[in-house]
């Protein structure tokens, strides 16, 4: 069953009882309702769900085919086409069951959801139930071929057959829509409008004011935008032809102008979207073609002579978030929330129609602010001492009070900064001195809570210690343009400090915003010593870029200014107040790291729609009105009353990814790979060594012990037991970590040498100082859960030992506490 244990369990096969009822007893575990184990995220659930749209032709085929063949025997039951129907309902009944059966994995492991699902389930789970009475009656006529017998099959097989067809039609909606049968019907071809439109034709004479035309052009670059940019603007050109600009519209593609102005009846663009859908040149080629109101707006604007004035702005088909920040007013005062962030929590629950959890208790509490703030776990004693704090303010005591271990705080969020910043100590670059790494300037940077403006500005504009960042990695060989350090560092910065994804600009217009290929290599232009010559799609054009800030409100870029001249002018531009979009993305990586999901996701693309506008902007503005206070922003999350409420499960990764996710309080985490080692390496026997660590900020203790200081996950340099829980290689950025159990991570705490030493060396040291089994199952479960073992719990752990403990009945106990999801979770 695991096999790391085998040869333990082969010596102890009295055990394996005890083990398995140890584990699977727990909350969440194999077949509970938590879903962020490792059974119950077993990948061959995911690949069989994915399997439902290729089984679930099988049904559809055979049964709607079996009827069909069917109507031909009517008159002569006995037909020859008997035995291959019958063959038909057999292996569509099989079919239709099995497609049933991954439907429901894919819809519960995809966390898809809504009343076509529920229709298309019902209908699925129907029919496969119908289908397997079906092949009982075919049986049943085919041993007593009665009329009674053939009357109920033939019913059950029409109904059947109709099910499944009707349950495929509500699978086709999902996929392609709930328009897709009926949209090509002749009176469905007129659309209404979108709500972009605001000109209304009939308020509009032949002689148009200058307040008119904007109006009317800025309708039409809406309707170009929605229906004609995703195969006509920088993103992607068919035919030559761009639409997203201007000089492209009149300029035309490859067989000439589209537009021809005051003509609309010779403009071929008129032509090409009156064309009837199944034309092979009507235009939108793909989706839906364009309304009656929006080919009369674009008609009556070409006979008009296509006025084009200087206020139209190019349209947007995406959201873009301000530039500048925003302090919306408080919500008022109420009593009970003391902190800010609960008074617009509580106004987005009212508008929501939500209700306040439950309040966490003080064990679950203590053991989340430590893994949050120190990242290690809190000891029994310490856990006695809070309970006993009378202290009505103990938890924001005890919350400043972790902040205030240095060594403890700086070393748990070095995590956070190597992963963002892309720091290592080992890897691509390092042996050949194309890498900087800048572990010393940011050890010392977060140990002395620098302020955040500070430390952007030192990264930008570095010293020779916190250069690795903008210098990215130097790659040997050939590099495409895209990944050349300057746009590296373009790339990096506008990811890391602005929430903005510039990688599809870097070779071309980006597919996923309005951001332009040229802006990426102006930007780029600022971390380079001479100007660069734009490529595109690794082609040169023989163009240079501009040297500019991505927005031009942020001041300007000397382009004649040296390398270091321009990195101090984008310093002093970018950490400037009026960039609020810097501030929001850092406030909201830093909730999301503290509660699990961010008030914007994901973190790096900051013009998506957040679930709290006012209570983003405000975190920034006063984050900014506070010194930049990185561990004040810390506490005044961890203070607040809706990150100690009870924490949420979540069932798939996707719902935190939704447009309409709905906030309700902290979402349940896993540890990361760095908790999860100290955690082991304390409570059993360290992970890591001496040799391991590849910085280290003090004098380490050489041969750690239970009790005494171990080398910190975060201070060792990567390796496979590290990757396995999910520690990227940082050679990109990662800004954001899976915290779902993996196969491989499975693997590693099943059959991994790393862990398996570390709990042998464990049990040894247990086994020693706990002689008596009792005394060692209630001491480990007071060090690793914070609590006592129950009778059922106490009863499983005393099958393990007989008259004394032995180091290899400990490791089996500690094997099976750690794999715990109450141990391995933050709460």
């Amino acid at each position: 069953m695991f096999p790391k244990q085998n040869k333990i369990l082969r010596s102890h096969s009295k055990n394996l009882f005890a083990l398995v009822l140890l584990v699977c007893m727990q909350p969440g575990l194999a077949f509970g309702n938590e879903l962020s184990d490792t059974v119950s995220n077993f990948w061959l659930w995911d690949f069989l769900g994915r399997l439902h749209p290729i089984i679930t032709h099988f049904p559809i085929s055979l049964l709607i085919f079996a009827c069909f063949l069917e109507i031909f025997t009517l008159g002569k039951f006995q037909h020859p086409m008997r035995q291959a129907i019958r063959l038909m309902v057999i292996f569509g009944a099989i079919a239709a069951v099995f497609s049933a059966i991954f439907g429901w994995l894919l819809s519960s492991r995809q966390g898809i959801s809504g009343d076509t699902l529920d229709l298309h389930q019902y209908l699925g789970f129907g029919t496969a139930a119908l289908s397997v009475v079906l092949v009982f009656f075919s049986r049943k006529t085919e041993a007593k071929p009665n009329t009674h017998f053939i009357q109920i099959y033939r019913g059950l097989l029409f109904l059947t057959g109709f099910g499944v067809g009707l349950a495929g039609h509500f699978g086709g909606t999902l996929v392609h829509g709930e328009n897709f049968l009926t949209e090509v019907l002749p009176w469905n071809e007129e659309m209404q409008a979108p709500a972009s439109l605001t000109v209304n034709l009939a308020n509009l004479g032949s002689e148009l004011s200058n307040t008119e035309e904007v109006e009317l052009a800025a309708n039409v670059r809406a309707i170009l935008a929605h229906n004609c940019y995703k195969c006509h603007s920088g993103a992607k050109v068919e035919g030559e032809l761009l639409l997203d600009e201007k000089e492209f519209v009149f300029k035309g593609g490859e067989n000439g102008p589209v537009i021809i102005p005051g003509n609309a009846s010779q403009s071929e663009l008129i032509r090409r979207i009156n064309l009837p859908k199944n034309n092979k040149k009507a235009m939108p080629a793909k989706g839906k073609l364009l309304s009656a109101d929006e080919i009369d707006i674009l008609t009556f604007w070409i006979n008009q002579g296509a006025p084009w004035p200087d206020g139209v702005q190019q349209q947007s088909v995406y959201r873009v978030a301000d530039l500048a920040p925003r302090n919306p007013a408080l919500p008022p005062a109420k009593v009970g929330l003391n902190n800010p962030i609960d008074l617009w929590v509580d106004s987005y629950f009212e508008d929501n129609q939500l209700t306040w959890g439950k309040e966490t208790d003080d064990r679950i509490f203590l053991r989340r602010i430590y893994l949050d703030i120190i990242g290690l776990l809190p000891s029994p004693e310490e856990l006695e001492a809070f309970e006993n704090d009378t202290n009505p303010e103990k938890r924001t005591v005890w919350c400043e009070q972790l902040l205030n271990r240095k060594e403890d705080y700086t070393q748990h969020w070095l995590t956070f900064w190597n992963d963002i910043l892309r720091n290592d100590y080992t890897g691509t670059g390092y042996i050949t001195n194309g890498r900087f790494a800048i572990t010393d300037w940011l050890y010392t940077s977060i140990r002395d809570n620098k302020p955040y403006d500070q430390l952007v500005k030192e990264l930008l504009n570095p010293s020779e210690k916190s250069k690795g960042f903008i210098e990215g990695i130097r790659w040997r060989g050939t590099v495409n343009a895209s990944q050349r350090t300057e746009m590296q560092a373009a790339q990096n910065v506008g990811q890391v400090i602005l929430g903005l994804n510039l990688k599809c600009a870097s070779c071309h217009d980006s597919f996923i915003s309005d951001w332009k290929l040229e802006e990426a290599y102006a930007f780029a232009n600022i971390f380079a010593d001479s100007t660069l010559e734009i490529s595109r799609c690794e082609i040169p054009t023989g163009k240079f870029a501009k040297t500019e800030i991505l927005w031009e409100e942020l001041g300007d870029i000397d382009s004649t200014a040296s390398k270091a001249e321009k990195l101090r002018q984008l310093a002093d531009n970018l950490v400037q107040p009026a960039n609020g979009r810097m501030y929001r993305t850092f406030v909201n990586r830093i909730w999301k790291q503290l509660m699990g999901r961010g008030i914007v996701e994901p973190v790096d693309e900051m013009d998506n729609l957040p679930w709290s506008q006012d209570l983003l902007d405000w975190l920034a503005v006063d984050f900014v009105e506070n010194g930049y206070d990185i561990k004040r922003l810390i506490l005044q999350i961890t203070s607040s009353k809706i990150y100690q409420m009870e924490s949420f499960p979540v069932a798939s990764p996707d719902l935190l990814l939704a447009e309409d996710f709905t906030f309700q309080g902290m979402i349940r985490k896993r540890m990361t790979a760095e908790q999860f080692s100290d955690a082991v390496g304390n409570l059993a026997y360290p992970l890591f060594d001496s040799a391991e660590v590849k910085f280290k900020p003090y004098e380490l203790i050489p041969e750690a012990q239970i009790g005494t200081s171990i080398p910190r996950a975060s201070l060792v340099a990567n390796n496979a037991f590290l990757t396995a829980l999910g520690r990227p290689n940082r050679e990109i950025v990662s800004t954001s970590r899976d915290s779902q159990a993996s196969l491989l991570q499975a693997l590693e705490l099943t059959n991994g040498g790393r862990l398996n030493t570390a709990l042998l060396k464990g049990g040894e040291y247990w086994a020693k100082q706990y002689p008596r089994g009792d005394d060692l199952i209630n001491a480990l479960f007071s060090n690793a859960l914070l609590r006592s073992p129950t009778e059922k719990e106490l009863g499983v752990g005393r099958q393990l030992f007989g008259e004394t403990t032995e180091a290899e009945e400990v490791q089996d106990l500690l094997w099976s506490v750690f794999l715990l999801p109450e141990f391995q979770m933050i709460y």
